[in-house]
């Protein structure tokens, strides 16, 4: 499929596609014309580059991780090496302290919500 497609079946503009493959993240077969073309698992690979942009990690880690994960079920594979692993424990205890951090705005919010809610006397 053609770079526009992509785009249309992920929600993801044809901009950031082109960022992904400079990045490293995604390749594209050339057609004689110079026209990208993408296989159909290109799909799943967008779809596993944005999850994971929008876990907070930056394109350098995310072309460290997709080599160790399986684009059609997004599993792991066997080739996560100690460093990355230590890498991504170190990512998961940032995103681990920002739920903690957005369970805590809610538990406010509520109250607020709460106080808010109590008819006046």
């Amino acid at each position: 499929m053609r770079i526009g497609e992509l785009a249309r079946r992920t929600g993801v503009s044809e901009r950031s596609l082109r960022y992904y493959e400079q990045q490293g993240l995604m390749t594209a077969e050339r057609t004689p014309g110079g026209h990208r073309e993408y296989g159909e698992g290109a799909v799943d690979r967008v779809i596993r580059i944005q999850e994971l942009y929008a876990a907070g990690l930056c394109s350098e880690k995310i072309a460290q991780l997709l080599p160790c994960m399986r684009d059609s079920d997004g599993g792991p594979s066997r080739t996560a090496n100690g460093q990355l692993v230590s890498d991504l424990t170190v990512e998961r205890e940032r995103i681990d302290r920002m739920i903690a951090d957005l369970l805590r705005s809610r538990e406010v919010l509520d109250e607020v919500i709460e106080a808010a809610s109590v008819p006046a006397e």
